[in-house]
């Protein structure tokens, strides 16, 4: 289907407005097929989001290095990894180099959950099936250079 008949908009100023428009629109498109996926688990997008980045780090990293990290910045991140806290998927210790940071490391329980959903990330890959691997190479270059 196309971006004129998914908006139902037949003209755009130029093609650079299509693709804005075709970003945003499909970004949102993603993220409400991939809501069931992250409705199973009880979390959140950022949640997931952040679970990844401390699955990835490998060690306690503070709440402003995961934010750097994050697809979504958002200034919030210490209330995101308060509900994953209270959820007992991160735990939150003192860092011994700067007393005035808070390092946030993966529980075991939070590395239980990733690995359950790794084995149903294929829910997550399918939003993406009508595109070949070589489509989605050339994709990626594209938004790459885009935010160039």
């Amino acid at each position: 289907m196309s971006i004129e008949k998914d908006i139902n908009q037949t003209t755009f100023n130029n093609e650079y407005q299509k693709v804005m428009i075709n970003i945003i629109y499909t970004a949102n498109w993603i993220q409400e097929k991939s809501k069931p996926f992250f409705d199973k688990a009880h979390i959140t997008p950022q949640q997931f989001n952040i679970l990844r980045i401390l699955r990835g780090a490998g060690k306690p990293i503070s709440t402003l290095q995961i934010r750097q990290r994050m697809l979504y910045k958002m200034s919030d991140t210490s209330r995101i990894v308060d509900r994953l806290v209270i959820k007992e998927l991160v735990k939150k210790t003192a860092c011994p180099n700067d007393k005035r940071l808070v390092d946030v490391s993966i529980t075991t329980k939070g590395n239980a959950l990733l690995k359950k959903l790794d084995i149903t990330v294929t829910d997550i890959n399918n939003i993406c099936k009508a595109v070949t691997e070589q489509e989605a190479v050339t994709l990626n270059i594209i938004l790459d250079k885009l935010r160039g």
